[in-house]
């Protein structure tokens, strides 16, 4: 597995597990402002 290299103050794209939807944010927006679905950053590699 390999270190995802972030900026904390850089933009990353959150995308949502219900509905697929992707906002660009600084830091994780909780829920999706579309549903209200869970995101995760799709930098971080899901297991």
């Amino acid at each position: 597995m390999r270190d995802v290299d972030q900026t904390p103050a850089e933009e990353s794209p959150y995308e949502c597990f219900e509905c697929g939807s992707v906002v660009l944010v600084e830091n994780n927006p909780g829920q999706c402002p579309d549903c209200a679905g869970e995101m995760r950053n799709r930098h971080t590699p899901i297991e």
